[in-house]
């Protein structure tokens, strides 16, 4: 979320403040920079379920998404990974027993187009529990591109406008791994303005995204 919270507590403060069957296999490591430059144009309807991979410098993993949990928030995740957007994205900050966020562009060319796409808020259907994947807000109705993804039972979070869309359903061993020794102390505003560029030379060995890409959907 676009927060420059510097303790556990602030955080929590804040924090309370595609047609039916399988997805088919489409671009995602790749970012298309056209579209990416202009968010008016992201704005295909996500398939009902779908799974996204993951590749990450720590090993890789699966989301599962369930549009019906959370449409909006559900098209804008379709929408950023169809289109390359979290490829390159470091995970920028990881709480120990909370959450680990991410998604602010690398590229400060394009996270300047998003700061203000902001979509409108959905109606809980799903808790905030571990694995169970969530875009941030610092407010009603301003979610754009963060998410971060449950640790632990964060079900604190429900009633505060936190609406799951997905769960990981493979490769949770690696979320929780993920490295954790800068806690928060990497600057929002300095990632958006900065991009890789700060967090390569601040933060050099955080673990970040190498591609999102939607898959298609495993059997059960």
């Amino acid at each position: 979320m676009r927060l420059t919270a510097i303790t556990l507590l602030t955080v929590v403060a804040l924090f309370l403040a595609v047609a039916p069957g399988p997805a088919v296999a489409q671009g995602g490591a790749k970012p298309n920079m056209e579209k990416l430059m202009n968010p008016a144009q992201m704005n295909e309807t996500a398939p009902e379920k779908f799974q996204v991979k993951f590749e990450t410098s720590k090993g890789d993993f699966i989301v599962d998404v369930t549009r019906a949990w959370a449409p909006n928030g559900a098209d804008r995740f379709y929408n950023l990974v169809k289109n390359g957007f979290y490829s390159d994205c470091r995970f920028f900050r990881v709480v120990k027993n909370f959450m680990v966020q991410f998604g602010i562009n690398g590229d400060p060319k394009v996270s300047r187009f998003w700061r203000e796409a902001n979509i409108p808020d959905d109606h809980l259907k799903q808790s905030n529990l571990r694995g169970y994947v969530t875009f941030a807000t610092a407010g009603p109705n301003t979610r754009t591109t963060q998410l971060f993804i449950n640790f632990g039972d964060n079900s604190f979070l429900d009633k505060q406008g936190f609406t799951p869309f997905g769960k990981v359903s493979k490769g949770m061993n690696f979320v929780d791994s993920i490295n954790n020794e800068f806690g928060e102390k990497p600057n929002q505003g300095q990632i958006q303005m900065e991009g890789n560029a700060y967090l390569q030379k601040a933060f050099p060995t955080l673990d970040y995204i190498k591609s999102a890409t939607i898959v298609p959907a495993e059997a059960k």
